[in-house]
């Protein structure tokens, strides 16, 4: 595209050229005509006589060869030492005795300039994926979250006071008894790739029965906002096993997928929901009980599937993704 104070478009070169070559014109004629130099004229009126309207194109200014880049088996150590040892532009420039640039030029062509872009169990170069279309694939795991005693855990009162909460019981006793609400509770998730929109319950366990009743509730759920569901993935827990569990998804005309043992990054999305949803709700501010906290969580939701800006998104909630979302703009 010509820059900004190009005397010439490309429609202002055809004309000049056609001015040229059809109708007989001088160059000299030609670049008083278009105000540019002779030399300009010259040279897109060759180009037209010899590739025509196509060839009032710009050209590629990138060198057909590169005598000064530096060699393949000199960029196969910088990337050596950038996956393996994590190293930085100086320092590996400092062991291979090339400038801090050079390196950090190798690193940007080959997309690892930064460490976010490394997978760091294995440090190869991360993959990033999105199924074109929602319901293409939906993200399913667990989480486990411990419970908030009445009159608020150690996170808000410290471990002296918080530890004598959860040993409380609800009723008036002097003798303490272990509140039997003290324990874990369950978020069981699923997140659509696609778009992010997340279903979220806190349930009592993760058992197969639990675990299979959630996801026929979810699965309604997002059939309800015309999200058809073609595969599942999850990872390799014994609820996601069992047979329950594959045979509840195949009658429903899904595919159950896995992710890889040991390779949670391949359900990274609904993992990072998680870490998410416990930052800006499960431990964003002191609760006064688990039920505090309970009641506080469908409107974290709706707030994160309607209003809140995704970074992966550009910016935008996950419901404007999903064109057929009732009440998105509510």
């Amino acid at each position: 595209m010509p820059h900004a104070n190009a005397p010439l478009t490309e429609l202002g070169r055809l004309r000049l050229a056609r001015c040229v070559v059809e109708d007989g014109w001088s160059l000299r004629r030609a670049a008083d005509r278009f105000q540019v130099s002779h030399n300009t004229a010259r040279r897109w009126a060759e180009r037209y006589r010899s590739g025509g309207p196509a060839a009032m194109h710009d050209r590629s200014s990138r060198p057909r060869r590169s005598p000064r880049r530096t060699p393949g088996p000199l960029e196969r150590k910088v990337l050596h030492l950038r996956i393996k040892k994590r190293w930085g532009p100086a320092r590996i420039g400092g062991r291979l005795g090339l400038p801090t640039s050079t390196c950090h030029a190798v690193l940007r062509r080959a997309n690892v300039s930064r460490l976010a872009h490394l997978d760091r169990a294995t440090g190869q170069p991360i993959r990033r994926y999105e199924h074109p279309a929602p319901g293409d694939l939906i993200h399913v795991d667990i989480k486990k979250l411990g419970n908030i005693p009445d009159g608020g855990g150690w996170r808000v009162h410290g471990r002296r006071i918080g530890g004598r909460n959860s040993q409380r019981h609800p009723t008036t006793s002097r003798t303490p008894h272990r509140n039997p609400v003290i324990g874990y509770g369950y978020l069981h998730t699923a997140l659509d790739d696609h778009s992010r929109l997340a279903y979220t319950e806190i349930l009592t366990d993760e058992t197969r029965e639990t675990a299979t009743a959630f996801w026929q509730r979810a699965h309604a759920w997002f059939t309800s906002h015309g999200i058809t569901i073609r595969r599942v993935i999850t990872d390799n827990g014994s609820c996601y096993r069992s047979r329950l569990w594959r045979e509840t998804l195949t009658a429903a005309g899904i595919t159950p997928k896995k992710t890889r043992p040991y390779r949670p990054q391949t359900n990274g999305k609904v993992e990072r929901f998680h870490r998410t949803l416990t930052e800006e709700w499960a431990y964003a501010r002191p609760y006064p009980s688990e039920t505090a906290r309970r009641a506080a969580l469908p409107h974290w939701l709706h707030s994160y599937n309607h209003h809140r800006a995704h970074t992966a998104l550009n910016g935008q909630p996950p419901a404007s993704r999903v064109p057929n979302l009732s009440g998105r703009n509510s």
